[in-house]
């Protein structure tokens, strides 16, 4: 009885993991449909990071720049920034949420995602 169970386990991983293989082979990533241009940045939150190291993302003052923030991990994520009033709500997997920045104040302002403590930044405007 127990070897039936472990085995009906171990198919169901088996069948869950193949469709989720597959599913991935015929969607192509999200990422590469979003339009990104030299006034644009994207941030990929995925493995409890922002694009892996949670970079200074620099910005000029006076010069609205694009903010793209995709979710490709398999929890939600937000990004939020208080000093500057972003805040992306849940984003599920998948989900982007595109905004601007814009300020005439330089400085530093702090930016995070309110579910990992450890996924932090600063924004540089220049």
């Amino acid at each position: 009885m127990l070897h039936n169970i472990i085995a009906i386990i171990v198919i169901s991983f088996i069948i869950v993991g193949s469709l989720w293989g597959i599913g991935n082979l015929l969607n192509t990533p999200r990422e590469k449909n979003i339009q990104k241009s030299t006034d644009s940045i994207l941030l990929v939150a995925q493995n409890n990071a922002f694009n892996q190291t949670n970079p200074t993302l620099h910005v000029n003052s006076n010069q609205p720049t694009k903010l793209i923030v995709l979710n490709k991990d398999f929890v939600k994520h937000d990004f939020i920034s208080e000093d500057l009033g972003i805040n992306t709500a849940y984003l599920t997997t998948e989900q982007d949420f595109v905004t601007g920045i814009a300020s005439n104040k330089t400085g530093n302002y702090t930016y995070y995602c309110s579910f990992h403590p450890e996924m932090r930044g600063i924004i540089e405007i220049i």
